[in-house]
């Protein structure tokens, strides 16, 4: 037998439980409790009722991480980007709070790290991606300590904007890694914040901001991209393109770069360093037969069913879908994975709804400043919601990302019912101007 899990919820005085049979199937298991994961679970648990549908999801706590660019730059607290894991799960899904250590789609099963196994119907891997801190020699001895920060870490987060506040000056430096990452944005975000808080600080004229990032560019869709690197060279944000971090030196405070280019080699001392680590597919996808050739759950890009395995689906950041890992992707993935599903459980036949690479990166620039790209990540095209050019910096952008969004996350994406802002989008399309189409 599964052991009983029990998890306590932080807002309320009582335990919930709960518990499986070993070896038990169900019609659907989820992999992972993300907001993939857990739109999905929520839906489909609804819809076929209790013991039909397991989430599989180890962590007792959920995190709203786009929140954390907002941490990081001191504009939000903490506690607000995260809830029990407990209060977040669908109340007719089974919760297994245990690890996926194997994926065995020809015998339709999952085994977890206790080696018991857990058989499906269909398949919905949600598993996020995996942050490999150790690629980079000397980031997981130096982060949180002397300056050394990531927003990407539950821990150092926190310690990001101390570090900004007490910044007196020298190098400030930002990295950007040679790997696919969870929200492509949030390393430029954090360089414009910082530079924006050593300015009110006094200390920005005995400051060094530098962005050293993988990528030829400042961000992947040009139409953003032209605007975001024009305020960069206002702003004096010093730009190194090509240049990946591999090692850090805590003891003399000196970060080792390499031009990917060239293959240079320079050594960049810094007084204060934020790194973006590099991130890849979790090991048990990589390993499994669902994976492609870099580690993907290979699933089509327009459907995401599994192009070998007809009852398998992915969605997020795990999946091989061609755009950007971010939160917003997922709003549109998880209503058309869902509409294809749920016609699968019901032997319907229909014409398959299709994903067409929508993703949204919210750029913050400055504590009241935002450029709210909106786009496909398969075409580069924009896809916004507004029916103005979304281009231009706006108060009102960054009040909706940072307010009104994590509502919608909280209230709408986990439990189902926000699939994107597509229908917004339409609503609204007879009120954009013609240059703007």
């Amino acid at each position: 037998m599964f052991t009983a899990s029990r998890v306590r919820l932080a807002n309320q005085f009582k335990v919930r439980t709960f518990a499986t049979q070993a070896n038990k199937n169900f019609r659907v298991v989820v992999v992972g409790a993300g907001p993939g994961g857990l739109s999905v679970s929520s839906t489909l648990s609804e819809l076929l009722g209790k013991d039909q549908v397991a989430v599989i999801e180890p962590s007792d706590k959920h995190y709203y991480q786009p929140l954390w660019t907002y941490v990081g730059g001191g504009l939000k607290d903490f506690n607000e980007s995260v809830k029990p894991m407990g209060s977040v799960m669908p109340s007719e899904a089974e919760w297994i709070q245990d690890r996926v250590t194997k994926l065995d789609p020809d015998n339709n099963q999952v085994e977890l790290s206790n080696g018991e196994r857990v058989g499906y119907d269909y398949l919905v891997v949600a598993a996020g991606i995996q942050i490999n801190w150790d690629q980079v020699k000397g980031l997981k001895e130096a982060l949180g300590k002397d300056g050394v920060t990531s927003n990407y870490s539950v821990d150092s987060v926190k310690k990001t904007y101390p570090f900004i506040q007490d910044f007196k000056g020298g190098n400030a430096v930002f990295t950007f890694p040679n790997t696919p990452l969870k929200c492509p944005g949030a390393p430029t975000k954090i360089t414009f914040l910082a530079e924006e808080a050593f300015r009110l600080n006094g200390v920005r004229d005995k400051t060094n901001v530098i962005y050293n990032t993988s990528l030829g560019k400042i961000f992947g869709v040009d139409h953003y991209g032209k605007v975001l690197q024009r305020l960069a060279d206002e702003r004096g944000i010093q730009m190194n393109f090509q240049t990946e971090l591999i090692e850090i030196d805590a003891a003399n405070k000196e970060a080792t770069f390499r031009n990917n280019a060239n293959q240079a080699i320079t050594k960049q001392p810094y007084d204060f360093l934020h790194v973006a680590p590099p991130q890849g597919p979790p090991s048990f996808i990589k390993e499994s037969k669902l994976a492609d050739a870099a580690g993907w759950v290979d699933v089509n890009k327009e459907t995401l069913r599994h192009n070998k395995y007809a009852n398998v689906y992915a969605l997020g950041d795990c999946s091989s879908l061609p755009t950007s890992k971010t939160a917003a992707a997922i709003t549109g993935e998880s209503g058309v994975l869902k509409t294809n599903l749920i016609a699968d459980l019901k032997g319907e036949k229909i014409e398959a709804a299709t994903y067409d690479g929508y993703t949204s990166c919210p750029l913050i620039v400055g504590r009241q400043q935002l450029i709210l790209a909106e786009f496909s990540g398969y075409t580069g095209q924009p896809l916004e919601t507004f029916p103005v050019d979304q281009r231009q910096i706006s108060n009102v952008s960054q009040y909706i990302n940072k307010e009104i969004i994590p509502s919608l996350y909280w209230g709408g994406l986990l439990n189902g019912t926000w699939t994107g802002p597509s229908k917004v989008r339409n609503a609204l399309k007879c009120f954009r101007p013609a240059n703007l189409a």
